[in-house]
């Protein structure tokens, strides 16, 4: 197998290379920029491919055909499975996009939509060639120490939602990466933990899936369209494969490692009822040295535990209701991992504020300013959960020091 040489361009940068008898372009688009799109659909309407690939995974592809799709989601179904954060952050990224367009009349990804539009209208081949995002925020969750992840998460919210107006800065990053890498900028810059399963990681599984498309699929001439930034990294892989003749089952096997979520360490998992043991057993020697202790140990326990969660639940302002069951879910909950005070808070919450169909269908067009985020009640049940967990979480720190200062005092 041979490789051609690599044709830049300063604006539309573009990669040629040969697998077998297939002809790979890579183009190299800018997610915001109308020329990328236009781009797109002139080298599709040239007849020269066969097929075509976007940096897409099934789920972003999905909500750029369905930009409704969030509307048909099981809310609370998606709590109790775990998906609240991964929810949130989906929501964030949703209202960057709304505020993009609003602000500047841009819609980001405009040159996949073409691509999706392009290929249906030529009846090409599709491909899919991106990690799920869920699979790469996950991993990107994994990969760093645990007290940097609730910074990630603020920091995300914060990026894409508190800031009235987006700056300038921030388009040039999106001609570069994508919304995802944009959020990220600050933290991939700095931490390799974090470059790797945001960027390297996704190079090397685009490559990969390009490679065994090819080899599979044989086409004569394929077009794949990637974000500027990566197109470097994905050529470099491509060529790497190429040269070592790279066997389509041992292509298959590193696209399934690089699609495992890490497993975290079990010590952590072992920790929540670790707590649970040190309190009980904090409340069982209060109450062998006296019932007065005993019962002043549990008084401390649901007060500070359940006075956090409901100041949680009312900075999400909740409804009254929701704010007592907070009150009194958390010193219950924080006492059974398998269950947590946010979850309560939520379901309280969505029977009391019933999310409405208009709620789901304004979700991306309210979120994309702050007060949306508390006005409208589908991100508000949201909010909720997070504040209430939060609550909760800090909550069973400040209790549990507090009754072993009591009884070591």
């Amino acid at each position: 197998m041979d490789t051609a040489q690599t044709a830049p361009s300063p604006d539309q940068p573009i990669a040629d290379l040969r697998i077998g008898d297939t002809r790979v372009t890579l183009l190299g688009t800018a997610h915001v920029s109308r020329q990328s799109a236009e781009k797109v659909a002139e080298l599709i309407d040239s007849g020269e491919f066969d097929a075509v690939a976007i940096e897409l995974c099934e789920g972003r592809y999905n909500n750029i055909r369905d930009p409704d799709a969030l509307a048909k989601m099981d809310l609370f179904k998606a709590i109790k499975g775990g998906k609240a954060p991964m929810v949130m952050a989906s929501l964030a990224l949703s209202a960057f996009q709304q505020r993009l367009a609003d602000q500047f009349g841009i819609e980001p990804g405009a040159e996949m939509r073409m691509a999706m539009e392009k290929a249906e209208e030529k009846g090409l081949p599709l491909l899919k060639i991106d990690r799920d995002i869920g699979v790469t925020l996950k991993r990107v969750y994994r990969s760093v120490p645990w007290w940097q992840r609730f910074n990630i998460f603020s920091g995300l919210l914060a990026s894409v939602v508190s800031k009235e107006k987006i700056e300038e800065a921030d388009i040039e990053k999106l001609k570069e990466g994508d919304m995802l890498e944009t959020t990220f900028q600050e933290f991939a810059e700095t931490s390799s933990e974090i470059y790797g399963p945001l960027i390297d990681e996704r190079d090397r599984y685009m490559a990969n899936e390009i490679y065994a498309a090819v080899r599979v699929e044989k086409p004569k001439h394929l077009l794949a369209i990637v974000g500027a930034g990566h197109l470097k990294g994905i050529e470099r892989y491509l060529r790497e494969l190429v040269a070592r003749e790279a066997a389509v089952t041992a292509v298959a096997e590193e696209i399934r490692e690089l699609d495992r979520i890490p497993e975290g360490a079990r010590l952590w998992r072992w920790i929540p009822w670790l707590i649970v043991g040190v309190i009980v057993a904090g409340f069982a020697i209060g109450f062998a040295r006296s019932a007065e202790l005993g019962w002043d140990l549990v008084s401390d326990w649901v007060v500070i535990n359940g006075a956090l969660a409901a100041i949680g639940a009312a900075a999400a302002l909740a409804h009254p209701l929701t704010i007592f069951g907070a009150f009194i879910a958390a010193p219950i909950t924080s006492l059974n991992p398998t269950i947590g005070a946010g979850m309560v808070t939520a379901a309280i919450e969505m029977y009391l504020r019933k999310p409405t169909v208009e709620d789901f269908q304004n979700l991306r067009k309210e979120t994309s300013n702050w007060r949306g985020w508390w006005h409208n009640r589908v991100s508000k049940v949201l909010l909720v959960f997070f504040f209430s967990t939060l609550g909760s979480a800090i909550g069973t720190y400040v209790a549990g020091f507090k009754i072993f200062d009591k009884l070591l005092g």
